[in-house]
């Protein structure tokens, strides 16, 4: 789960395993330290995405003609 750097990952990649990582999150017993680092993971994950939706949107935007490039 923790094989790929998040940069490196594409949105679904990212996406997917945030998904898995709230799933197991939510499951009792996990030890503290393994819950944190889980934690950690999945707080790049929700960052990653969320940029690279930040950065969709922005594309979407100018190419429907409601901003302009000089304005990015």
């Amino acid at each position: 789960m923790l094989s790929k750097k998040v940069e490196e990952m594409s949105f679904e990649e990212a996406f997917a395993e945030l998904n898995d990582l709230v799933q197991a999150l939510e499951e009792e017993g996990r030890p503290l330290d393994k819950a944190i680092t889980m934690y950690e993971r999945g707080q790049g994950l929700a960052r990653h995405c969320a940029a690279m939706l930040e950065k969709a949107e922005l594309k979407v935007r100018l190419l429907n003609g409601e901003i302009f490039e000089d304005e990015v």
